[in-house]
């Protein structure tokens, strides 16, 4: 049967918040017999948006990365419940029953994306319900995906098959596939957030004055991958992306009309700025 998945975008979200907002307008003070008690005011994050700053000055970029609950197939708050206090339905929702999990605060631990949180006053475990209330009651998606103003929160019900062919086509990512949870909530772009960039600036000197490099050719060689190209833009910029964090050696090598080749060898840890080279 068709199932729920959540897509994140990770390019288009700008930490206005509004899902964060959205999730406390309908949640706190709210009860949803059978779904959810009320979410406390303060203290948590139903989905939670978290940063990441890369490069250094003057090219740097930030991504920002929104994070609710994974609802895996392969739950392991669900084998922590045993009891079904914790329960998948057929449509791919994972939901903490609030009657059940009363009392159940290992329920928290259980998750390793650290996406359930502590309601102390109901003395129940709590998380993202994907808004299944308001699904249940024929809305189209949760609140955090109605308000979000760039489109980057997404959700689909559809069949395995169409999954699997939005994952190939648009490069979808899940968090940690390590954990072998097997996710519903997969992210397009995440490279932004967990990834290296290799980045810098050719300038050219005529007659003493030195100006930005339109059009210059970067090549970037590595022993791990092919080599990859691209050219300057009008500032002399130019940015290779999607790098392997701590993935050792590489070299650039910078063409520009007529000029001597410029060549430079890195070591790559982490996102860099190679700041300006001159031709």
């Amino acid at each position: 049967m068709a199932k729920w998945i959540f897509i994140i975008d990770v390019e288009k979200c700008e930490d206005c918040n509004n899902c964060f907002l959205a999730c406390k307008d309908e949640h706190v003070g709210n009860d949803w017999p059978k779904y959810s008690v009320a979410q406390p005011t303060h203290g948590q994050r139903w989905i939670n948006i978290f940063s990441k700053e890369r490069g250094q000055y003057p090219m740097v970029d930030v991504a920002y990365r929104p994070t609710p609950c994974m609802h895996c197939d392969n739950a392991p708050c669900i084998a922590a419940a045993k009891d079904n206090s914790v329960y998948k339905r057929k449509d791919g929702i994972v939901l903490i029953d609030p009657v059940k999990a009363k009392g159940r605060h290992d329920l928290v631990k259980a998750c390793p994306y650290g996406v359930i949180w502590w309601n102390e006053e109901k003395e129940v475990a709590q998380k993202c319900s994907f808004c299944a209330h308001l699904l249940d009651n024929g809305w189209k998606t949760p609140r955090c995906v109605q308000v979000c103003p760039t489109g980057a929160l997404e959700v689909m019900l559809c069949e395995e098959d169409k999954i699997r062919e939005l994952i190939e086509t648009n490069d979808l990512r899940v968090l940690h596939p390590e954990y072998d949870t097997v996710p519903r909530v997969y992210y397009k772009n995440l490279y932004r957030f967990d990834r290296c960039f290799i980045a810098g600036s050719v300038a050219v000197e005529k007659e003493g004055i030195v100006d930005c490099a339109e059009g210059a050719t970067a090549v970037l060689y590595s022993d791990q991958a092919e080599s990859q190209e691209i050219t300057t833009d009008c500032f002399g910029d130019f940015k290779f992306d999607n790098l392997p964090p701590n993935s050792g050696e590489y070299k650039i090598e910078i063409t520009y009309q007529n000029y001597s080749p410029v060549r430079t060898a890195i070591s790559l840890k982490e996102s860099l700025n190679l700041g300006v080279m001159t031709v």
